[in-house]
């Protein structure tokens, strides 16, 4: 990770910002169970990408007004899409729909398992877009796709450093190889706090202001020690021993006591990382022969957790320490 610069600064890691780009079919398969949506026409339209992560409506885009009209959404048709429709003669309809297949919309949506007129999905064939339907009231599924969707669009980070759930505290552990990451993180799981991923977490921000971490698929429930191979965390230690996802609180460095060239021996300057623009406590613990990393970190994690309730150790003995100096004048 290279050399860190003294407290209180703060640090960017280095992998890039993965904006996800989601096509129409890789929507249709992650969601289309949430969403309860089902395929009224072919799949010709599931490469067409999803650009903006929210739903439209195109009540004035059917009228004919096109200006601001979001076209890189998906859209809906609710029930006062479809009477207008349905009110106008079948050769203007066709123009209508015309006009809207023709901006390269993503695809479109049939709520409360509407049957739409005919001309719908026939020029959505010919335009080469995809048709689906939900049970769901116009109002519901737009809340629940854009929920899911905020979460799909979300910028991500792959950062190298095993994450782990102590008493609510989002803990990442990281370090360079071989300097005991994973003894670490098994002494803190064997003291019943549970593993969210090793070696590799995936961050991703929500609401933009907070970093959940999970495990690749892959690695999941897994963990590599060295000496022992991958084992399986449920398996040894119970289903209580492993987290699906959780937000990241605190990054925890792990370093050589010698690479360093102080150690900060009270606490009063806070370290920061930026992630994706948000600023996470960072800490760096030195490593030597026998000292007992798993309950150091537990402990920083537990302080931590005090620190945000606004208790600060370090800041509350040195207020006591100066007014005690303060006294003896």
């Amino acid at each position: 990770m290279g050399h860190l610069p003294g407290a209180g600064s703060n640090h960017s890691m280095n992998p890039p910002t993965k904006y996800p780009n989601l096509s129409v079919g890789e929507f249709f398969t992650r969601h289309c169970e949430a969403l309860e949506l089902s395929l009224m026409s072919s799949e010709r339209g599931f490469r067409r990408r999803i650009k903006e992560p929210t739903i439209n409506r195109p009540g004035l885009a059917l009228s004919g007004f096109f200006s601001y009209f979001a076209e890189k959404r998906i859209q809906v048709l609710g029930s006062a899409e479809l009477s207008y429709l349905k009110s106008l003669p079948e050769g203007e309809m066709r123009v209508r729909l015309k006009e809207l297949f023709r901006r390269r919309i993503p695809c479109l949506v049939i709520s409360r398992n509407a049957r739409p007129p005919k001309p719908v999905l026939e020029e959505a064939h010919i335009a080469g877009v995809s048709v689906f339907r939900t049970p769901q009231v116009t109002m519901n599924f737009i809340n629940a796709a854009t929920l899911l969707l905020e979460a799909d669009f979300a910028p991500m980070r792959t950062e190298h450093g095993s994450m782990i759930d102590i008493m609510g505290v989002g803990t990442m552990v990281r370090g360079s190889s071989g300097i005991g990451k994973s003894e670490c993180v098994l002494g803190l799981i064997e003291r019943g706090h549970s593993l969210v991923s090793d070696d590799v977490t995936r961050l991703r921000i929500v609401d933009g202001r907070e970093l959940i971490g999970t495990s690749p698929d892959l690695t999941r429930e897994h963990m590599e020690v060295r000496g022992l191979g991958i084992i399986n965390v449920v398996s040894i230690f119970g289903i209580g021993a492993v987290r699906l996802e959780k937000r990241l609180d605190l990054i925890v460095t792990l370093k050589d006591w010698q690479e360093l060239e102080e150690v900060d021996r009270i606490g009063l300057e806070q370290e920061f990382y930026d992630v994706l623009g948000i600023q996470v406590p960072h800490i760096t613990i030195p490593v030597r022969m026998g000292r007992d990393l798993a309950r150091l970190v537990e402990v920083a994690a537990l302080d931590q957790k005090l620190k945000s309730m606004g208790r600060n150790c370090a800041h509350a003995f040195n207020e006591r320490l100066l007014n005690l100096m303060q006294r003896q004048r």
